[in-house]
């Protein structure tokens, strides 16, 4: 029998108390393609091949209704964190764009690797990074 691997990571899921901001800043801010929105539950938002989920914890934890998709109950409170995969040598351009929308840069790191990131925070708080996908060696 084959090994069975992944191909990668499909969702990436993300908690806010304020959907509305977390819509603004991902949509206006960070440029995201908007997918969908339910209410005050969820907005999802495409991120390259991926898809970057924004839950409201408070309705995540809610049981599913019998007639809707059974998705268990989930959530977490406290800052997240997420990697956001930048095309070689637009890393500068990235970090340039969210001070002119008076977002803080955090930190800067240079890895040991000679890759270089940084970090900021998204308005609920999550940690967000911003790296050249040779930070962790791939192509």
């Amino acid at each position: 029998m084959d090994k069975l691997t992944f191909e990668g990571i499909l969702e990436t899921a993300l908690y806010v108390d304020d959907l509305d901001a977390a819509e603004a800043f991902y949509g206006s801010v960070l440029g995201l393609e908007k997918i969908s929105r339910a209410g005050n539950r969820h907005i999802f938002f495409r991120c390259g091949p991926g898809v970057l989920l924004i839950f409201n914890p408070a309705e995540t934890v809610k049981p599913p209704p019998a007639e809707g998709l059974q998705v268990p109950p989930h959530g977490t409170r406290g800052n997240g964190h997420m990697c956001l995969r930048v095309q070689k040598g637009q890393l500068q351009a990235w970090e340039d764009k969210l001070k002119a929308a008076d977002i803080a840069i955090e930190t800067e790191v240079l890895w040991p690797s000679g890759a270089r990131s940084f970090y900021f925070r998204d308005p609920a708080g999550n940690s967000l990074e911003c790296a050249e996908a040779s930070l962790w060696n791939i192509d």
